[in-house]
């Protein structure tokens, strides 16, 4: 068997595409490994969404050529699709560039290049990539399953249409055999995942949508409300230009679905939304956060804000703050705007310098870091479920007989928001066999601090399945 070893970065959505590539080789003669010490391959699932990404995907290239000089290294994610010839010509370190494309393709090019002929293979954009994957990057018990691929919305800062093509999407039938796998697996946590969940099932030729009078999006969600089964969902990413409405009553009448919105507004001021090519306002996107909590009041709401956009003024960069103070979300996450090739945004002018497209950020996430504080402490004293997700081993000398752990309450989604710290008694011997990773629990909050939340432990709500099939790397 041949070995290989992952090392991944980028988005939930390339992770995916990780998990898929090691189902596929798994299938022939090829071995995950967890030790690159011993991977005669070395593959790195590289992203190319901002510059920042793109620098880390390079210089992890130049990392394990030097520590791990025995494997040959290939490239593949969204940073080898856009540039595969320029990153093949220009880096002699690379063994081969495989792209995201068909992604099932990924077995006759790895063997290929077990041939000692390294070369460059890229696939077109099309459909969206399915099949087994026996191991998921993540925590016990949760899992991303993607709904949709490409997206064409063409925001003018945005590279993933070049990146990943335009929208696709999955036909209902294979997202419900996944999650009633995953389900069946032991997975509780189903994170539906996309460039765009909102323009799901919006294409022309979409065959999948049941009533004309609901969104394909809705319609899906009905269909998953079908399914039995002890676990909840998650939407991760809705645009604010075509939120899809009539999913507020599925939510309403199904509780596994979570009333968390991670919606990405990017800017407050509306000379800087027209100009990102969205046509929302202020105004809109104020009156969709009101009608989500009105709908659903216990909702919690996650946003993106894009800093230095070209032509941000002062002013511009004031009325996103006001904005954010209006609309006062659960969590939000602040970039500075990166200058993307091919993108309209690309040459917008007067451009903003770093510094200060960096300085708005950072206004943005000290007002956020208040307005989190706040919603923190709406849930002190209050019983929430917690997936847990590991466990803190205590010092040799620690006699205090506390444990600790760190699980998610389902207002906190995986990577991006904070966590809640689980307190438990290490001479209770029930408790000690309730905490573990994939284990939910019942938490009494007993405290805020910043963006985490301090809790003790009450119950077991839900044992860790036994008869899960996945191993889980994180």
């Amino acid at each position: 068997m041949t070995k290989f070893f992952i090392d991944q970065h980028g988005c939930s959505k390339n992770q995916t595409d990780g998990e898929l590539i090691v189902g596929y080789l798994s299938k022939q003669d090829f071995q995950l490994t967890q030790n690159p010490e011993e991977a005669e391959f070395i593959i790195i699932n590289s992203c190319g969404f901002i510059e920042s990404a793109k620098k880390e995907s390079i210089d992890a290239v130049y990392s394990i050529h030097e520590n791990y000089p025995q494997a040959k290294i290939i490239l593949t994610g969204c940073l080898a699709q856009r540039y595969a010839d320029m990153l093949s010509e220009s880096m002699p370190e690379l063994t081969g560039v495989f792209g995201n494309g068909d992604l099932s393709k990924i077995v006759s090019f790895m063997k290929e290049l077990s041939k000692e002929a390294p070369f460059t293979q890229t696939f077109p954009q099309q459909g969206v990539c399915g099949g087994q994957r026996p191991v998921l990057f993540n925590y016990p018990s949760s899992a991303y399953v993607k709904i949709t691929e490409g997206c064409s919305n063409h925001c003018s800062f945005c590279a993933i249409p070049l990146i990943r093509g335009e929208l696709r999407s999955r036909p209902q039938k294979e997202i419900l055999e996944e999650i009633k796998s995953l389900v069946e697996d032991g997975i509780y946590e189903i994170n539906l995942i996309g460039q765009d969940l909102a323009a799901y099932g919006s294409e022309v030729d979409f065959q999948d949508k049941t009533d004309e009078k609901k969104s394909p999006l809705a319609c899906l969600m009905e269909k998953i409300s079908e399914l039995p089964g002890d676990f909840v969902i998650r939407l991760l990413y809705i645009h604010p230009d075509h939120f899809n409405h009539d999913i507020l009553d599925l939510m309403k009448k199904d509780s596994r679905f979570l009333h968390y919105f991670d919606i990405p507004f990017q800017s407050g001021d509306d000379k800087i939304i027209k100009a990102m090519n969205r046509t929302g306002s202020r105004d809109q996107y104020t009156k969709l956060v009101e009608s989500i909590r009105k709908a659903l009041p216990d909702c919690a709401i996650r946003t993106t804000f894009l800093t230095g956009f070209p032509g941000e003024s002062d002013e511009n960069a004031e009325n996103t703050r006001g904005f954010l103070a209006d609309i006062k979300p659960s969590w939000s996450g602040c970039f500075p705007y990166s200058r993307e090739e091919d993108t309209p945004a690309y040459s917008f002018k007067p451009r903003v310098s770093a510094k200060v497209a960096r300085k708005r950020a950072d206004l943005l996430e000290e007002l956020q870091a208040q307005i989190t504080a706040g919603k923190l402490e709406e849930y002190v004293g209050q019983e929430v479920s917690v997936l847990v997700e590991e466990i803190i081993t205590p010092p040799e000398d620690d006699k205090s007989g506390e444990g600790l752990a760190i699980g998610r309450a389902w207002f906190q989604a995986p990577d991006v928001d904070g966590n809640l710290v689980i307190r438990y008694d290490l001479d209770d011997e029930s408790q000690k066999q309730a905490i573990k990773p994939g284990a939910v629990v019942n938490v009494k909050v007993l405290a805020s601090t910043g963006v985490d939340l301090d809790g003790r432990f009450l119950s077991l709500k839900r044992d860790l399945c036994k008869k899960t099939e996945h191993k889980f790397i994180f």
